[in-house]
Order: structure tokens, then C-alpha cells, then sequence
């Protein structure tokens, strides 16, 4: 008789004669269920513990950081204002002035005249313009200036310039010979027997042909100085000298023979 160890047939056979109320027989009884449970509990565990890695591998991983989906714009500042300089007011408009309309004239037929022209009482002291305005009398008249040019003034010249480097020599109207005519008959000859000689005078030719600053540079004594100053501030005008063609001032010199009556 074969027996079956997956069968509880063997337990009767062991326990034969045996308190089969004792707790083995009831354990081995009850065994085999309990084995089948507990095979069927741990191949359960034990295909979860398998299958972890798989189902770990199965779950997305997460991200920390979000990606948000911005738009990006583009703001324009307003420009920065500059700081107003503190610039002077502005002038003040000028004043109205009375104006006259100008008529342009035409050649026309007397009976086509429709309007009469300006007279000349009418304009005087007025603007003229392609309308008549009435001004204002009581404002303010200002004048602004024109150009803005260099305003060069132009200085008198006064050098006092010598007769060999002038371009044109002052002379006596008439020529020298007419005024030495005119020195001996007005010089009076001091009354010294057998007074001769020379007096050397000099003077400034004005531009105007004046002579001033007279001086005796060299005379003979008796007088004859102080006598040719006299007759040389009564002389008539010369004729003045020039250069660049202006008028200038001129030093003049020569001598005047003196020789006493015999």
C-alpha cells in the first residue's frame, strides 16, 4: 500500500495507538493548508519585492523647478527731460506802427480808378505794406540792432611825418619862391650895420595847412629869431602834405637870409 504524503493518511498510521487528542496530530493535520498559505503568502511577497524596481521605473520623476512660459515685453521709458537752462525772457514784440497800404500803380483809364494812392502826407513816418493797420501811439518804440559785425573805429591819424618819406610834400601856394616874397617883405631886418647871415627856423604843416610849433633852430643873434617866429605865424596856409592819401602832419624846415641894409 503506497501512501500519500500530501494526504493526511500517514497521520493515522503515525498516531496508531497514540492520544491523537494531543496537539501534533492536530498540527500535522492542519499542515498541509498551512503550508499552502504560507507558499502562496510569501511567492505574494516575494513577487512584490521583485516587481519594485519596475514599478519605481514606472513613475515619471518630478521636477523641482517649474518652467513657466513667460512672455516677454518690450517697455519703452519715456526720454529723459532735459533741465531747462535759465534762458532771458524774450524780447518784447515791437509796437505796432501805422501802416499804409501801397498801391502799385498801374496805367489805367481815369473812369477804371478804383483806388487813390497814398499821398505823400499820408505816408510820412509810416510802414508801407499791402494793407492799411492803424498803430498803437502809446507804446514803446524800440530799435534792435543790425548785423553783428566787427565795429572797427578808425583813429585819427596824428603822426607827425618827415618830408623824405612823404608821398606828397606840403608846399606854399605859389611855390617856395612866393613865399620867400612874401617872408622879406614882411620880415623887418633889425637895424645893425653889416648884419648878414642865416636863420634856420622849423615848423609842423598842418593838415588843415596851418603852421604851428614854430622853432628857431639856429639865428644870428640881434633878434632875428623872435622876428621869424612873428612872420611865420602870420603866414598864409600852406598847402598840406599827404600819405595814402589822407592828409597828414608835416615837419617843415628851412632857412631865411637876413642881410641888413648898406
Amino acid at each position: 500500500m503506497k501512501l500519500d504524503l500530501l494526504k493526511n493518511q500517514w497521520l493515522d498510521i503515525v498516531f496508531e495507538g497514540r492520544n491523537k487528542l494531543y496537539g501534533a496530530y492536530e498540527l500535522r493535520q492542519t499542515n498541509s493548508k498551512t503550508t499552502m498559505k504560507s507558499l502562496i503568502i510569501g511567492g505574494v511577497i516575494f513577487t512584490f519585492l521583485v516587481s519594485i524596481p519596475v514599478l519605481a521605473s514606472l513613475i515619471p520623476e518630478g521636477s523641482d523647478e517649474t518652467v513657466l512660459d513667460q512672455k516677454i515685453t518690450t517697455v519703452k521709458l519715456p526720454p529723459k527731460e532735459k533741465p531747462k537752462e535759465n534762458l532771458p525772457p524774450p524780447p518784447p514784440p515791437p509796437p505796432k506802427v501805422d501802416q499804409v497800404k501801397f498801391v502799385k500803380p498801374v496805367v489805367a483809364k481815369a473812369d477804371e480808378v478804383t483806388e487813390e494812392p497814398p499821398k505823400i502826407t499820408e505816408i510820412k513816418d509810416k510802414k508801407l505794406g499791402a494793407e492799411t493797420i492803424k498803430g498803437d501811439p502809446d507804446a514803446v518804440l524800440t530799435v534792435e540792432p543790425v548785423g553783428n559785425g566787427p565795429k572797427d573805429v578808425v583813429e585819427e591819424d596824428n603822426s607827425i611825418y618827415n618830408t623824405a618819406g612823404i608821398e606828397v610834400k606840403p608846399d606854399f601856394p605859389g611855390g617856395i619862391e612866393k613865399f620867400y616874397k612874401y617872408v622879406g617883405k614882411n620880415y623887418q631886418v633889425p637895424e645893425e650895420e653889416g648884419l648878414k647871415g642865416k636863420v634856420f627856423v622849423s615848423f609842423v604843416v598842418e593838415k588843415d595847412g596851418s603852421l604851428t610849433d614854430i622853432k628857431v633852430i639856429r639865428d644870428i643873434g640881434y633878434g632875428t629869431g623872435k622876428e621869424a617866429i612873428r612872420v611865420l605865424k602870420q603866414c598864409p596856409k600852406w598847402n598840406p602834405g599827404e600819405q595814402n592819401g589822407k592828409k597828414v602832419r608835416v615837419l617843415y624846415s628851412l632857412p631865411i637870409n637876413i642881410q641888413s641894409a648898406e
